[in-house]
């Protein structure tokens, strides 16, 4: 099997009497791109440290390679870390810098001099072996960064939130570039961030994180289509809920009464972890719902509702909606073409319109 898979059977992290992570299981495939994303406090640094050697798990395993870690110390995994500090040596050259990790193994200055020149042109810092750090942006502080990890050739490089610090144009441009690299160099990577649009553009896989739980774990288009509970919803991208009960079902379909609305039932996929009569919650994407001034007939669920408010984001329009029975709904357009007057304006009369398929039926909300 390729170096670089990642085991955790039943990880549990207690600092005290506080429960950091709680059980976590995950299987991380050799040259995976996989992220654990959540929000402060859930635990994914804490996974990641425990990765990495440097916390110890108060319970359960992590095999590196399919061998247990156990209470292995950092520089004896086959492991490289880059932190959100980027930790490089201030009074070190940027060479000097990238070359650290070969010199403490003794390689020949030689070999030490053509291996940095090709980690350096990698990360496109070629000609900037002879700066110092301070005259270095932080991107470029970034890129040092990942050339000192990666010269090592380790199996898994973990990185803990490494782009938080850079402005938002610069994030973007470097997203970009990791993801390159990490197909150039095709080791596995684990990611840890709070950005889900970050995630989303990253990841082979995500494993979403809540209070020290793992709440759901798939590919990127599956977590943002397919969320299974009301938190994975409405923490990646945004979502309009409505709280209902289901009706009717059948192997496929299941009809949902609102709350809001007890003259009509509405469709979407069955959600087999509920019966008929329990309560329920069905979610949808702004951007899944089409809004026009007169009822479309072939979309099966419809809202009729007032726009209250309107919102320009470049791409697109957000239009918030508010329902009859004073429920409010934010819907997503693209507004290309024509003349400002001619699209909805706040205090229209509209319709709102969904396909049953972009229906998620979601249980009420538990712990995850």
């Amino acid at each position: 099997m390729p170096k670089g898979n990642i085991t955790l059977k039943h990880v549990t992290k207690r600092f005290g009497d506080a429960t950091a992570v709680n059980d976590v299981s995950l299987e991380i495939d050799s040259g995976e791109f996989f992220s654990l994303l959540g929000p402060s406090g859930c635990g994914k640094t804490t996974t990641l440290r425990m990765i990495g050697g440097f916390e110890y798990p108060t319970s359960g395993e992590i095999l590196i390679n399919n061998r247990v870690i156990g209470h292995t110390p950092p520089f004896r995994l086959d492991v490289n870390t880059v932190f959100q500090s980027y930790a490089i040596f201030p009074h070190k050259t940027v060479a000097q810098n990238v070359a650290f990790g070969l010199q403490m193994k003794k390689i020949p200055k030689r070999e030490i001099a053509a291996q940095v020149g090709q980690f350096l042109e990698m990360v496109r810092m070629s000609g900037y072996g002879d700066r110092k750090p301070h005259e270095l942006s932080g991107g470029e502080k970034q890129r040092v960064a990942l050339a000192r990890a990666l010269i090592n050739r380790p199996s898994i490089l973990l990185l803990d939130e490494p782009l938080a610090a850079l402005d938002l144009k610069l994030r973007k441009q470097m997203q970009s570039e990791l993801k390159e690299l990490q197909r150039e160099v095709g080791i596995t990577f684990v990611y840890v961030t709070h950005d889900q649009g970050e995630a989303l553009a990253l990841s082979d896989r995500i494993a979403v994180m809540r209070d020290g739980f793992v709440c759901q774990t798939g590919r990127p288009a599956d977590i943002y289509e397919q969320p299974q509970s009301r938190f994975v919803a409405d923490f990646i991208g945004i979502s309009n809920f409505f709280d209902g009960t289901l009706m009717k079902t059948d192997e496929e379909w299941a009809r949902i009464e609102l709350d809001f609305d007890s003259k009509r039932e509405y469709l979407g996929r069955h959600n087999r972890d509920l019966r008929e009569g329990d309560a329920a919650i069905i979610a949808i994407r702004p951007e899944r719902i089409v809004l026009t001034t007169e009822s479309a007939e072939e979309i099966p669920n419809q809202i009729a509702g007032i726009i209250a408010a309107e919102m320009y984001l470049g791409t697109t329009v957000q239009y918030t909606v508010e329902t009859c029975a004073g429920k409010s709904v934010v819907v997503h357009q693209q507004k290309v073409g024509g003349r400002d007057e001619d699209w909805p304006q706040v205090g229209d009369r509209v319709h709102l319109g969904w396909r049953p398929e972009h229906t998620v039926i979601l249980k009420p909300e538990s712990r995850v």
